[in-house]
């Protein structure tokens, strides 16, 4: 088996070995290791396929895997998504808010929702509202306070 071949297999691995530890670090070794696989098929030196191996797996370790990590681990444990980022936004009332005729539809986010008063409080068609959460296809609001009024 010529040496290039070891150099595939070993980038194989650490290629499969990065699926169970992701952060982009076995695979920039992995694609040092073909780096230094190219040099013995070109028949080049042990030394060039190290030289070759070590440059492009730091070059790539410092240089792309932070673009990386960027772009494909985001930490978005934080970040609303779907429906969720209806709460806090302001809303107009598009027909009256009653809790006793179980009526009320709020224009909000660009969509038109049905709406119920977080203190089944009836509010006026007109006024503004502010989203407090979000359940199926209602949205549960309060009047909208300004921060002069809090």
């Amino acid at each position: 088996m010529e040496v290039w071949h070891t150099w595939v297999i070993v980038a194989i691995v650490l290629f499969i070995l990065e699926i169970f530890t992701p952060g982009f670090v076995l695979a920039c070794f992995a694609i040092g290791s073909l780096a230094a696989a190219l040099m013995d098929y070109l028949g080049l030196g042990t030394g060039y396929q190290i030289a070759a191996f070590s440059i492009v797996s730091i070059a790539l370790f410092y240089m792309i895997r932070p673009l990386v990590k960027k772009h494909l681990y985001k930490d978005g444990e934080n970040e609303k998504t779907n429906v969720d980022v209806l709460v806090g936004l302001v809303g107009i009332v598009d027909e009256k808010i009653d809790p006793v005729e179980h009526t009320g539809r709020v224009n909000v986010g660009g969509d038109n929702w049905m709406a119920v008063s977080v203190d089944d409080s009836a509010i006026e068609k007109g006024k503004k509202v502010e989203v407090k959460k979000v359940e199926g296809i209602k949205v549960f609001v309060a009047p909208y306070k300004t921060k002069q009024e809090n």
